[in-house]
């Protein structure tokens, strides 16, 4: 199994519809899609900010930014399945088919170790994929990326958030950063990788 973080840099992007149309056809069974933010949680930002609540509140509302945005993915390709947990996502996958992971049964009243704008789709897909002890993580950016970079470099500029490395420092699993670009690329690693 493999997760695909897509970040919410793509949902104005014409590329969104590539990927998952890519995904769906060679990653039936195998494809968790982990949905970023985008300009939903954007706008929590800017309700946080004028409004002046907790990051407790803002971490609800973000996940449900998440789940708009996996939502919106469904409405682009309805034959992509949104599942709210894991026993969800593996049903679908037994069925052949490409899950999106809707966060919700993250939203919390008391304030954890996740509730922070530190800890934003980036660790969250790291935290799914060592959940389900996926093979591997894919994460989709609208900007350049070098892969071979290393990944406290990303996490400075910017490109992932903060406790990334923290959440895949141990994991079992390979993390690869893709450009929204670089569909093909992913392709092909998915043709040539022995199904699970």
């Amino acid at each position: 199994m493999w997760v695909v973080k897509i970040g919410g840099s793509l949902s104005h992007d014409p590329s969104l519809r590539d990927w998952l149309t890519q995904l769906w056809e060679v990653g039936g069974g195998r494809i968790v899609i982990v949905p970023g933010g985008g300009d939903f949680a954007d706008r929590v930002r800017i309700y946080q900010k004028e409004w002046e609540f907790g990051d407790l509140a803002a971490h609800n509302m973000c996940l449900l930014a998440m789940t708009q945005y996996a939502l919106m993915m469904q409405g682009v390709l309805p034959e992509l399945v949104l599942a709210t947990n894991e026993d969800m996502i593996r049903r679908a996958l037994r069925n052949g088919k490409v899950a999106v992971w809707m966060p919700i049964g993250l939203l919390t009243a008391t304030p954890n170790a996740m509730t922070n704008w530190d800890t934003t789709s980036d660790s969250l897909a790291a935290w799914l994929s060592t959940s389900l002890n996926a093979e591997r993580l894919m994460v989709v950016k609208s900007c350049a990326v070098d892969s071979g970079r290393p990944l406290e470099l990303l996490v400075s500029e910017g490109v992932l958030d903060a406790r990334f490395v923290e959440y895949v420092n141990d994991a079992n699993y390979v993390v690869e950063l893709f450009n929204k670009g670089d569909v093909g690329l992913m392709r092909e690693r998915l043709l040539n990788s022995p199904a699970a």
